[in-house]
């Protein structure tokens, strides 16, 4: 048994297809079959059901297969502590972050990160939260921003900031000429959410009760539609099609100030200056934004650096958290 075969296995569990298994280990089809089968002979048992169209792990697969993840990090931890004994920030750090904190955090954290640790890059991946824990728990990324909740998973947390919601109206909306907005007001408009597997989505309905309790009400919410990103549903809002919510990085640093009401129609970039900003009265709704990683993670330091870069960031309208 070597941890070459292993990797082969974990990777086909994960492709649930050979072919797709062996491009992702750089590998030709037959060696990866060659070497799983000489595996499956060793263990005398069946790892994998093989059919035309798909490949499915044996529950005894699962389990093995579950196994030799850990064997492989425990493997490769021994290279990272190597590495802590030269220089404990050596290395890339590979981070995950969901698609509604990415576009808006990390153009001012990828140049803390630079400055502070350069040796050190982050290679980075934008996903849904579900596909997020998904590679944490594989081991192909490191750690992840995220936004609670979600499923434990026994990772280790650690508390980033609490970020507000702002609701965004078009231009030409009663709501617009006021200076804040409240619940009540937004649960009689029609609302544009992300489509199903945002967590953002989840977020609005589960903070906002009033959005969660008349969803499918005449009385409150009268229509739901779906977008693929922010981006798309701030068009749509600007086309009239409706409100949202978003949370607070995303906001444009002048759609708040005190001149954002005057803004005429058409002036800014885009469609910028079509839509309103308005903050919550009272206490807003918010989401808690951590870092998450495996305990068996090795690299303290590399979290340690990370959160500190992610501190050093503007993050204006957020409430800092340490841990």
């Amino acid at each position: 048994m070597t941890l070459t075969e292993l990797k082969y296995i974990v990777a086909v569990a994960r492709e649930r297809h050979f072919g797709k298994a062996a491009e992702a280990c750089y590998v030709s089809q037959p060696t990866l079959s060659v070497a799983i089968k000489k595996l499956e002979e060793e263990l005398e048992l069946k790892l994998f059901e093989r059919n035309a169209s798909e490949v499915a792990v044996t529950p005894l697969g699962e389990e093995i297969v579950r196994q030799a993840q850990v064997v492989l990090e425990q493997a490769a931890s021994i290279k990272e502590i190597a590495k802590r004994g030269k220089d404990p920030l050596a290395g890339p750090l590979r981070l995950g972050v969901i698609f509604t904190i990415g576009p808006y955090l990390l153009p001012d954290l990828v140049r803390q990160v630079i400055q502070r640790t350069p040796q050190m890059p982050l290679m980075l991946q934008e996903n849904l939260t579900a596909k997020l824990l998904e590679q944490l728990r594989l081991g192909e990324i490191d750690c992840a921003i995220l936004a609670e909740p979600f499923p434990d998973t026994n990772l280790a947390i650690a508390p980033l900031y609490d970020e507000p919601f702002v609701a965004v109206v078009p231009v030409n909306h009663p709501l617009a000429r006021q200076h804040e907005v409240t619940a009540e007001q937004l649960k009689q408009e029609t609302m544009l959410l992300l489509g199903a597997g945002h967590c953002f989505r989840d977020h609005v309905l589960e903070v906002c009760p009033e959005f969660a309790r008349f969803s499918n009400d005449a009385e409150g919410i009268r229509k739901s539609f779906e977008g693929s990103s922010l981006e798309t549903i701030r068009h749509m809002v600007a086309a009239g099609m409706g409100v949202t919510l978003v949370p607070r990085l995303s906001v444009p640093s002048w759609a708040l100030g005190p001149d954002a009401r005057t803004l005429p129609p058409g002036s800014g970039p885009g469609d910028a200056s079509y839509l309103r900003y308005l903050p919550f009265a009272g206490e807003p709704p918010t989401r808690r934004v951590v870092l998450a990683w495996r305990r068996s993670f090795t690299r303290y330091e590399a979290i340690a650096a990370l959160r500190n870069a992610i501190y050093a960031c503007e993050l204006p309208g957020v409430k800092r958290l340490s841990a």
